[in-house]
């Protein structure tokens, strides 16, 4: 059978030169190598427009980005032994950082398997596919898995906003073994059941793990509010080493009905209260009755989804950060986090700047986090580095 190729228009080559992993259609040179009429999930070689060799990637040409890098090299495909020894190699990475087998085992881009994410729970994987082209191998996939850790369950929580995108089927189901609804984890020696099935995502957000530590170190003694909570990630790791009162709160009552579960099971749930309710309204309502508490943490969902979403995305993240900052005694520490790959760090400064002088606050940021070791960053793929976190000092203005 004769290989794909697709020849770039002049020019287009420079940003996958550069180390990015992946083309989008406009980059192609349509009158030269249509991309209508191949295969979703197959491989080509890409080469620019004096025939020079770029690598070999996964096609979808019904996709704004129509290829996704496998390798530098010309000629490759997803084989079998390449996909074991990549899931070898992000596997080692991952042993070696941490104590517990409780991580984000494949991180798509950025450990060479775009399209893939593998979460680990101990003996139970959750695995999200978002390409075709990893869709197309998921049977091999699911089985190299199987030999590299024996799991005891894998579910594939395959209901990601993506796969519509790539034409591939929303769908959730366990593929091996048994699954329970609900898994152990250990996060910075804190206990944790998490939903795997019903709950989102992939289960879990392992993604915040250092700022969560971090949180925790400087919660000690003190009154902390934990919003958009979920399960309670951070405010459960906070009252478990240490906290006096932890208030939880979430849209979600099966959410917070999960936060109690996880205080409980770390014994700290005299310390630990929630609030059910749309985080503006219950900022609201705290201002209202005049609450104060040493520690404010805010780490929403993503509010830019897409680059047209910047501009509202950004205002309601400016609404947020004010409403959470008038909360903070003098003195304590506001946590902005932010998991919106399309908000620039410095964007978040901005917004704790702007929020400060409007409050008439003294902001010193003390410390600013990123996203752990299990979720790797690629310099030259900047969609790979997704996760902000500014810790931030409050005091009156000066």
């Amino acid at each position: 059978m004769t290989r794909q190729i697709l020849t770039l228009n002049a020019g287009a080559e420079k940003r996958l030169r550069s180390g990015h992993h992946w083309l989008y259609a406009n980059e192609v040179d349509t009158s030269k190598t249509p991309l209508a009429g191949i295969e979703a999930g197959s491989v080509a070689d890409v080469q620019d427009a004096r025939g020079r060799t770029l690598g070999s990637f996964m096609i979808n040409p019904n996709a704004l980005i129509c290829g996704r890098l496998i390798s530098r090299k010309a000629g490759r495909e997803l084989t079998r032994s390449l996909l074991k020894n990549r899931l070898k190699q992000a596997l080692a990475i991952r042993e070696q950082c941490f104590e517990n087998p409780c991580y984000r085992w494949v991180y798509g881009d950025s450990d060479g398997l775009s399209g893939l994410v593998v979460d680990r729970f101990d003996d139970i994987l959750s695995v999200q596919v978002s390409t075709a082209g990893m869709e197309a191998h998921l049977p091999m996939i699911l089985d190299l898995l199987q030999r590299l850790v024996q799991p005891k369950g894998i579910v594939l929580k395959n209901d990601g906003k993506m796969r519509a995108v790539e034409g591939l089927p929303s769908y959730v189901e366990v593929a091996v073994g048994e699954v329970p609804e609900q898994v152990a984890l250990i996060e910075n020696g804190v206990q944790f059941h998490a939903p795997l099935i019903s709950g989102q995502k992939t289960g879990w957000f392992y993604d915040h793990r250092p700022n969560r530590a971090l949180a925790a170190k400087w919660s000690a003694g003190k009154r902390v509010l934990d919003v958009f909570s979920y399960l309670g990630g951070w405010g459960i790791t906070c009252a478990a080493q240490g906290a006096a009162e932890v208030i939880c709160s979430d849209v979600s009552n099966s959410a917070l009905s999960g936060v109690m579960e996880n205080a409980r099971l770390n014994g700290c749930d005299d310390r630990v209260s929630t609030i059910q309710g749309d985080a503006f309204d219950v900022l609201d309502q705290l201002n209202q009755e005049r609450q104060r508490f040493d520690v404010v943490i805010v780490d929403p969902p993503a509010f830019i989804a897409r680059r047209k979403d910047i501009a509202a995305g950004e205002r309601a993240y400016q609404k947020l950060n004010e409403q959470a900052m008038k909360l903070v005694n003098y003195g304590g520490l506001l946590i902005s986090a932010s998991c919106s790959m399309h908000l620039q760090a410095q964007r978040l400064n901005d917004i704790i700047r702007s929020s400060a002088r409007k409050l008439e606050r003294h902001a010193v940021l003390l410390a600013e986090g990123g996203q752990g070791a299990d979720h790797p960053v690629l310099p030259a793929v900047p969609e790979t580095r997704y996760i902000k976190s500014l810790f931030t000092q409050v005091t009156p203005g000066l």
